[in-house]
C-alpha cells in the first residue's frame, strides 16, 4: 500500500482496534482483554498493572489505574540489555510500599531494537508493544533512500507496521515534484504506506491522526526530521520542544532527550523518541528481507540456492539488474544491509561465525583456482 497527500484516505491505511475507554481506566493507554488475561496471575498476588511512560536511570514513570507513579526498577535490571524495562512495557507493580517497585513486565508483543555503537554490538531496545512505527523523513533536504531502507528493516523486524511520513511537504515547490518524491519512497518501501504531510498548511495530518488513533505508535527519525512538530500537532498542544533545523543539511539538535509515551486526544498513544544519528541493525534478517521483498522473490529463480547475487551464472537477480527491472542501487543496499546484519549476528552466534569463515575459505579457494587457471591459459 502507498499513499500520497492528495490520494490518501483514513480508511485505506492500516489500523488496530481501539479499546473501549469505559472498559478500564488504562484502556486509553492500550489495555485490552489480552493484557488483562496475561496479568491475571499477578492480580491474584495483589499486584497492579501499569504502562511505562518514561524510563530514567533506575526509575520509571508508570501510569496505573490510580494515576501516575514513580517506581524503582531494581528488580528488573538484568544483564541482558534487551530485557531492561522500556517505554511502552506493561509493568507489574506492587500495590503499596515506599518506595514502590516494578516486579517484572508482561511478555512483549513487539519490540523495536537497534544495535548500539559499542564494540560489543549490543542491542538497545527503544520501544515496546508498538503497533505502528512512523519513520519521519524531512523533504527539506535530499532524500536518503538507504537510510529509509535501514529504518524500515528495523521496523519490520520489530513486528510493528511501518509507515513513512514525509514531513515539510509545503517546502516542495509543486505538486508534480512532490508526487515524484513520494513515488521514489514508495519504490523503496514495498508494502509500506507513504504519506506526505505539512504542519504548516495541515495537509495529510487528518489521515495521519486517523492512523495513530488505532493503537500504540512510535515516532522515529533523524534530528531535524520534524518529529517533535508532528508530535505537537497530533497531541493538539505544544508538549514537545521544537528547534529549527539547519538549512544546509536539515539537521537539528536533539529536542527530545527521552522516550515518552503520551495519550493522544483522538485515541491511541504516541511514543516520541530522540533523533537517531546511528541506526544499526540488530539481528534484523527477516526485516531486511521484507524491505527488499522483490529481490527475495527474484532470488527464488536463481540457478544456485546459495547464490550471493554477485557474479554467479544463472543469477536471476543480476539478470533483473541488467534488464533494468531492478535498480542497481537497491541491490547494492540489499547487499550492504545483509552484510552488516550478518556481522552483528556473528558476534554472538558461534555457529554462524564458523559458517562465515567456511564460506570465505570456499570463495578464496575458488578465486585462487580461477587465477591459476588463468595463468595456465596464458602460459
Amino acid at each position: 500500500m502507498s499513499f500520497s497527500t492528495s490520494r490518501a484516505s483514513a480508511s485505506a491505511l492500516p489500523s488496530a482496534p481501539s479499546p473501549d475507554p469505559s472498559a478500564h481506566p488504562l484502556a486509553p493507554y492500550g489495555w485490552d482483554d489480552d493484557w488483562a488475561a496475561a496479568f491475571a496471575p499477578h492480580l491474584e498476588r495483589g499486584l497492579v498493572p501499569g504502562r511505562v511512560v518514561r524510563v530514567d536511570r533506575g526509575q520509571c514513570d508508570v501510569v496505573t489505574a490510580d494515576g501516575l507513579v514513580r517506581v524503582d526498577t531494581e528488580f528488573v535490571t538484568p544483564n541482558d540489555p534487551l530485557r531492561v524495562i522500556c517505554t511502552g512495557d506493561w509493568a507489574v507493580v506492587d500495590a503499596g510500599g515506599d518506595p514502590r517497585y516494578v516486579q517484572e513486565y508482561l511478555p512483549r508483543r513487539t519490540a523495536f531494537v537497534r544495535s548500539t555503537s559499542s564494540k560489543r554490538s549490543e542491542g538497545q531496545i527503544l520501544a515496546a508493544n508498538v503497533d505502528f512505527a512512523i519513520i519521519a523523513v524531512s523533504l527539506a533536504v535530499e532524500l536518503d533512500l538507504g537510510r529509509i531502507e535501514r529504518f524500515l528493516a528495523l521496523a519490520w523486524e520489530s513486528g510493528a507496521q511501518p509507515l513513512v511520513v514525509l514531513t515539510k511537504a509545503d517546502l516542495v515547490p509543486d505538486a508534480l515534484g512532490l508526487s515524484y518524491l513520494v513515488r521514489d519512497v514508495e519504490d523503496t518501501a514495498p508494502g509500506v504506506p507513504v504519506l506526505a504531510v505539512s504542519a504548516t498548511d495541515g495537509s495529510g495530518l487528518d489521515v495521519l491522526a486517523a492512523v495513530v488513533s488505532g493503537g500504540t505508535t512510535v515516532l522515529l527519525g533523524q534530528s531535524g526530521a520534524g518529529k517533535s512538530t508532528l508530535a505537537n500537532v497530533l497531541l493538539g498542544q505544544d508538549v514537545m520542544l521544537v528547534r529549527a533545523a539547519r538549512d544546509v543539511d536539515g539537521k537539528g539538535r536533539h529536542t527530545t532527550t527521552t522516550r515518552n509515551l503520551l495519550v493522544l486526544p483522538g485515541g491511541g498513544v504516541l511514543i516520541d523518541t530522540p533523533g537517531l544519528r546511528g541506526v544499526g541493525l540488530y539481528d534484523a534478517g527477516s526485516g531486511v528481507g521484507q524491505v527488499f521483498s522483490e529481490i527475495e522473490e527474484l532470488a527464488a529463480g536463481c540457478r544456485f540456492q546459495d547464490c550471493a547475487h554477485v557474479a554467479e551464472p544463472g543469477c536471476a537477480v543480476i539478470e533483473a539488474v541488467s534488464d533494468g527491472e531492478l535498480p542497481e542501487r537497491r541491490l547494492d543496499s540489499y547487499r550492504k544491509l545483509l552484510r552488516e546484519n550478518q556481522r552483528i549476528v556473528a558476534k554472538t552466534d558461534a555457529r554462524l561465525r564458523a559458517e562465515i569463515r567456511k564460506e570465505w575459505k570456499r570463495r578464496g579457494a575458488e578465486g585462487r583456482a580461477a587465477m591459476e587457471a588463468k595463468r595456465g591459459r596464458r602460459a
